[in-house]
């Protein structure tokens, strides 16, 4: 996670809201590691990896909404599979 720090800093330092993503549990072969990370800012701007798949879409689509103001709440967990993305 420490290679996103630095755009993390720099949009929540220009008072950008940002959402990050984690990859905490793997079933089979992944990807990515857990412990893989990603941010997605309100402008749309991505830093970093979550899956390096198809579900890094679906992944950027959740954050957008939760830092674009489309979905109510804090943190979130969201479970992706081989068909997803």
């Amino acid at each position: 996670m420490d290679e996103i720090f630095d755009d993390i800093e720099r949009w929540i330092g220009s008072g950008e809201k940002v959402a990050i993503a984690r990859v905490v549990e793997i079933e089979g072969s992944g990807q990515r590691d857990p412990g893989a990370a990603m941010a997605v800012n309100a402008r749309g701007e991505v830093t970093g990896s979550g899956s390096g798949g198809c579900v890094e879409g679906a992944v950027v689509g959740e954050g957008s909404d939760g830092v674009g103001g489309r979905r109510e709440g804090g943190g979130r967990c969201c479970g992706y599979g081989g068909a997803d993305g």
